[in-house]
Formats: C-alpha cells, structure tokens, sequence
C-alpha cells in the first residue's frame, strides 16, 4: 500500500516539474533570445543558449525608449489603480455578502454579467464619456474605467462570505457599525484574498495596452505596453531588442508575485474550501 502511495508521490511530481518546465519555457527563450543578436535569433535549427551572451539590446532599448519615464507612468497608475480597486472591491464584496438590502441579488446578477462584455464592445462608449469629460490623453481618464472591477467585487465577496457570523454578530452587540465591522474585522480576516486580487490588479494594470493606446496621445505619458509597441518596425521587427525590452517589463510583475506568492496561493487554497 505503501509503496503504491510512494509511486502516485513521485507520478505526481514529476508531472508537476514536467507542468514548471513547459509553464517556464517561454520565460526562459524570452531571456535567451533578449540576448542573442539579430543573425543567432533567427538561426535554423535554434539555438537555446545564445552563443556569445551580450547585453547590446538592453542598451539599444534603453537608447531608443526612456525607461525611466515609461516605468514612473506605469508605476503610478498600477499602483494607484490597483489599491483604488481592492478599496472598491472589498467595499462593494463586504455590502454584498454581508449587507441585505433590497434588489442585492438582481444588482449582483448584473456585476456578474458585465464580467462576460469584453473590452472592445464598451471601449468606443468609454472614449466618448471620457472626451465629454474632458479627461482624454491624461491619467485620470486612463485609470478611472479601471479603479471599478466586477471580477474583484465577486471575488471579494466570496472572501466576506467565508467570516463566520459568530463574529459579525459578537461586534454588532458591542455596539459595532457596519463600517467598524468591515475595517477592523472583515479586512483583517481577507488579507490573503486582498494580496490575491492585488497582484491580479496589478498585473491587469501593469499589462494594459488596448485602452492606454486609445485613451493617451502625448508620448511623455506613454506606458510600459505602449512603449514595448514603438519597439516593432513598421517592415521589419527587430526582436531581441523586443525580448529585452518585454525581460525588463516583466521584472516589476515578478516582483509583485514572489512578495505576494504566499498570500495568493493561501487564499485560492481557502476559496476552494468554502462551501
């Protein structure tokens, strides 16, 4: 029996190390590749290891796109984006789950489905109400659309729904209101969650290319995205020097995600146990 349970133990890991390398490949060939040069990128059959490792392509992104401007944008906007959406999320996630008030499924149900309406249906009507308010080509009408987030509402609201009731109720007979509750309760016991849907945001932010492309004109406010898009010709794309410069956007990510990797695994652990 044992021995059995020993060999399901190793089939199990060795699918797992197989899943890691296949998940990790491409992170890796983009790193390779970010330092080979144009001949050896290109080169049949291909080569993993570049031959003669150089750092020429992060030294031409650096000298054909101002790093240091397109990462304070990024920066500022995901950082200020990502913490305006875990405050709206676990608002809205806290009313949901522990508030009644009347139409509160109906008005969920239509959170629900506006998580099934991509991007490109709402981004001319977007555009519109952001030119009416004057907010085009600037920050405010770059993170505004996003600062609301359906999925981090219902995520947040499976996390206030796993807080045993015991406890809600012990601080509503010490007096306790619902704001009292939800700041000194509810957030505390949805830290993993709220780390979970940081990095989710922040990523989300950080990756955005379609409506920064749409919404911002002057170059000095361009993203990471954007900028990585200069980088491809108009007839021919010189691809290291895309790869470096996708390697030195994807730093900040991986960061975020090795900070975070705990609370994130722990809450998607919790979610799956609530019934």
């Amino acid at each position: 029996m044992s021995k059995s349970i020993h060999q399901v133990n190793y089939f199990q890991r060795a699918f797992l190390i197989i899943g890691g390398v296949v998940m990790l490949f491409p992170f890796f060939w983009m790193i390779s590749s970010s330092l080979k040069n144009d001949v050896e990128a290109f080169a049949t059959p291909p080569t993993i290891f570049p031959s003669s490792p150089n750092l020429d392509n992060y030294r031409t992104v650096a000298e054909y796109l101002d790093l240091k401007q397109l990462f304070i944008n990024s920066m500022s906007v995901s950082l200020i984006v990502t913490f305006l959406q875990l405050l709206t999320s676990s608002m809205a996630g806290y009313a949901f789950a522990r508030i009644r008030f009347r139409g509160k499924s109906i008005i969920f149900m239509a959170y629900l489905v506006t998580m099934m309406i991509p991007m490109q249906v709402v981004v001319v009507p977007l555009f519109i109400e952001m030119r009416e308010l004057n907010l085009i080509d600037s920050y405010l009408g770059l993170g505004l659309p996003m600062i609301v987030s359906a999925f981090g509402t219902f995520f947040m609201r499976q996390a206030m729904m796993g807080i045993p009731k015991e406890i809600e109720e012990a601080a509503i007979l010490d007096g306790a209101g619902h704001f009292r509750i939800f700041s000194r309760i509810a957030i505390p016991l949805t830290i993993p969650a709220l780390s979970a849907l940081c990095i989710l945001a922040f990523m989300s932010v950080w990756n955005s290319f379609l409506w920064p492309l749409i919404v911002l004109f002057s170059p000095e406010k361009m993203t990471i995205p954007l900028g990585l898009a200069i980088l491809h010709g108009e007839h021919k794309t010189d691809w290291p020097m895309v790869m470096a410069g996708t390697t030195l956007a994807v730093i900040p990510i991986a960061i975020v995600y090795l900070l975070l990797q705990r609370q994130i695994t722990q809450s998607f652990l919790t979610a799956g146990l609530k019934g």
